[in-house]
C-alpha cells in the first residue's frame, strides 16, 4: 500500500464512505491504508472540510442527523467498542450504566464503566466520561449476557438494597430465555447475587 498522500486521502475516504452515519471509528481501525502520519492527515482534512466529526481526541464519527433532534451523539456502547479495538476484547457494562440499562435507574451516569479483558482506557465526550477498567477473568465470564448485566447492576445496588421489588421488576422484564441464563450463570456470581438470580429465575411468588 504506498503512503502518497493523496492516494491514501481517497483511500481513506473510500473507507469511510462504506460506515454507516453515526459509526465511530479511530485512526488504527485504518491502520492497513496507509502510514500512521498520512492517515492521520487525511482524517485531519477530512474533519476541516466537515466529512467527519472528532467527538473526542482520537475518535472519529461519520455524522448523523435526526430531523427534530439535529446532530446525534454517538452511543455509549459505539464508544467504547471504538475504545476497545477490534481485537475481540469483551465488555461489560456495569455500575450505574448497568442498573439503568435494565430499567433499575431513569438516570444516565455522566460516569459510564465498561469492564473489559483488554488495556484500560477512557474518553470524555461533553459532559460524558466512558471509561474502559480492566478486571479480573471471573468478573468477565458472563460479560455480554443479560446475566453479566444483571450480576453488575446487582452489585451497584447492594446487597440491602436489591429488594422483592427489585425482584419482580427484573422478573417482568427478563424473557423465559434470558432467565434461563440468570439460572445457569448463577454459579459465576458472588453468592448473594446468585440467590438473587435463581429468585429472579424461579415462578413469581403468589
Amino acid at each position: 500500500m504506498g503512503n502518497n498522500p493523496e492516494s491514501v486521502a481517497t483511500l481513506v475516504l473510500r473507507r469511510i464512505r462504506r460506515l454507516k452515519p453515526g459509526s465511530i471509528f479511530t485512526p488504527r481501525d485504518l491502520a492497513t491504508v496507509g502510514s500512521r502520519t498520512a492517515v492521520a492527515s487525511a482524517l485531519s482534512r477530512l474533519h476541516r472540510d466537515g466529512v467527519i466529526a472528532q467527538p473526542a481526541r482520537g475518535l472519529y464519527q461519520i455524522p448523523a442527523t435526526h430531523p427534530e433532534l439535529g446532530v446525534l451523539q454517538p452511543a455509549p456502547e459505539e464508544i467504547a467498542r471504538a475504545l476497545a479495538g477490534s481485537h475481540r476484547l469483551k465488555l461489560q457494562p456495569s455500575g450505574a450504566y448497568a442498573a439503568n440499562l435494565l430499567g433499575l435507574s431513569e438516570q444516565v451516569p455522566q460516569r459510564i464503566v465498561y469492564l473489559t479483558d483488554g488495556t484500560p482506557r477512557q474518553v470524555r465526550i461533553g459532559r460524558q466520561q466512558i471509561v474502559l477498567r480492566r478486571t479480573t477473568p471471573r468478573n468477565m465470564a458472563t460479560a455480554g449476557r443479560t446475566s453479566g448485566l444483571v450480576i453488575q447492576a446487582l452489585r451497584y445496588l447492594g446487597q440491602h438494597h436489591a429488594d422483592r421489588a427489585i425482584i419482580e421488576k427484573l422478573r417482568r422484564r427478563l424473557g423465559p430465555k434470558e432467565r434461563a441464563e440468570l439460572l445457569k450463570d448463577a454459579p459465576l456470581a458472588p453468592v448473594w447475587i446468585g440467590d438473587l438470580m435463581r429468585q429472579i429465575a424461579g415462578p413469581a411468588e403468589r
